[in-house]
């Protein structure tokens, strides 16, 4: 009988980073997708993107100059990548519990909320020292560009807010630090290979190359929360944190409070 969680002993963080070295991930028995997984809810993402904006233009109705396509233009594909991410794992799997390591225990929590403090004062810091390099005017994401100088409705505003630090956390951890890393331990690659190619690929799939070294740096502690605890709940908290002080930023500067 293997010993209760509450009775094992607590590993340090050295502990912790040989821990990741020694022993891979258990192999994922039943998990039936891989790579084409990842690149068909990439597609599903770019695909309702392109689609939205499509039907945005036969209105005659620019994304910009209008909240409710701001909002939809946003949050739509992210949600729908991330369920079909989900739906993938139970036609295909053993469902998103353990295919993903979506859990979370009170040692997520406790790791995705220091590794989340960690990273946003990194993230504040190479925010800084990128916007100094390409110059304020273009030191602001996708969905800030949009937002900028607008005056959204308080419901819109607050909605953006909970897409920022909620939803599109969830929905990222699902897609890259979920699928992408469950696809690159099924091939037999290493716990460190998984994290820095998820890495990667989470900058560059913002499809922002202005903010893609920025966006590297924002990475790297939410990887490391997904590397120490083997589960998807630590990132998805480290996510949520580093998300917070930007997505606040953003409703009251959208709202017109700033």
């Amino acid at each position: 009988m293997s010993e209760p969680e509450s009775l094992k002993p607590k590993r340090g963080f050295l502990e912790s980073l040989r821990d990741i070295s020694r022993n891979p991930e258990p192999a994922r028995v039943g998990q039936r997708w891989g790579f084409g997984a990842f690149l068909l809810v990439e597609a599903v993402f770019i695909l309702s993107a392109v689609f939205i904006t499509a039907i945005a233009r036969q209105f005659g109705v620019s994304l910009a100059d209008s909240v409710s396509f701001v909002l939809i233009g946003s949050i739509v594909p992210t949600v729908l990548a991330a369920a079909t991410a989900v739906v993938i794992t139970y036609v295909r799997g053993n469902g998103p519990k353990i295919d993903l390591r979506f859990t979370m225990t009170k040692e997520d929590l406790a790791t995705g909320l220091k590794l989340g403090i960690l990273g946003l004062v990194l993230t504040l810091g190479a925010a800084k020292l990128w916007a100094m390099v390409v110059g304020q005017e273009n030191a602001t994401s996708a969905v800030g560009d949009l937002l900028s100088g607008s005056n959204l409705p308080i419901a819109a505003a607050i909605m953006m807010f909970l897409y920022v630090s909620l939803i599109g956390p969830v929905c990222e951890e699902i897609i890259y630090r979920g699928l992408l890393w469950g696809a690159v331990e099924r091939l037999g690659w290493s716990r460190w290979a998984a994290f820095g190619l998820t890495t990667v690929i989470f900058a560059i799939g913002h499809f922002e190359p202005l903010r893609t070294s920025l966006l590297l740096v924002i990475a790297i502690p939410i990887g490391i929360a997904r590397l120490l605890t083997r589960r998807l709940g630590a990132s998805i908290v480290a996510h949520m944190m580093n998300n917070f002080l930007p997505g606040l930023t953003l409703l009251l500067v959208s709202a017109g409070v700033m």
